[in-house]
């Protein structure tokens, strides 16, 4: 339980007064300033965006912005680093290289689909292809009624993230979507180090 403070007696009080009338405070402009406890109260902070006006039942301005769980996969690609040579990959980009071999994961499971994907590229490396095409799709759009946001294209998501993952990693030296005549936002080139 905490004391009250006890209040000088008379005795105490004028040797308090003597005492503080021989010391020079160490910072007298900030005793000056302290004298009113108003100017010592800290500032209010303003609110970073001014509230606007408005009447309880009225319609908002503007419509706020659909869940986003995850970045496009092609955006995170087209920024990662290149690893291969500048020209190739160009050319690649634009569609002027043909894939030497494809698969087709479109339809096929999570379960499914990553075993597929891992035989196909280890033939494809022992085979000495350089550039192959995954083909993911782009995943349907279903309307979205939950409190949940439901993502659509899962291959199209999980499969950068596979190639980069062991067996696969060592194998694979750029992923980049492909161009729209070999399957747009749906489809990656995959090229292969060289065995």
């Amino acid at each position: 339980m905490a004391r009250k403070p006890r209040d000088l007696n008379p005795d105490e009080r004028s040797l308090w007064k003597k005492v503080s009338e021989t010391i020079t405070p160490m910072h007298s402009d900030l005793r000056k300033k302290g004298s009113d406890p108003a100017e010592n109260a800290p500032a209010r902070p303003q609110p970073r965006h001014p509230v606007k006006q408005f009447k309880i039942g009225q319609r908002a301005a503007h419509v706020l912005p659909g869940h986003d769980l995850m970045p496009d996969p092609g955006d995170h690609m087209r920024a990662a680093p290149l690893r291969m040579d500048r020209k190739t990959h160009q050319r690649m980009t634009r569609g002027k290289m043909s894939p030497q071999a494809r698969i087709d994961l479109h339809g096929m499971t999570l379960a499914r689909a990553h075993p597929a994907l891992i035989g196909f590229i280890l033939n494809a490396h022992d085979a000495g292809h350089r550039l192959v095409l995954v083909i993911t799709g782009k995943g349907r759009h279903a309307q979205d009624d939950g409190p949940i946001p439901m993502r659509p294209g899962v291959l199209r998501h999980q499969v950068p993230g596979w190639l980069h993952a062991p067996p696969l990693g060592t194998l694979v030296l750029q992923v980049t979507p492909a161009h729209k005549k070999h399957g747009g936002d749906g489809a990656y080139y995959v090229y292969l180090r060289r065995s």
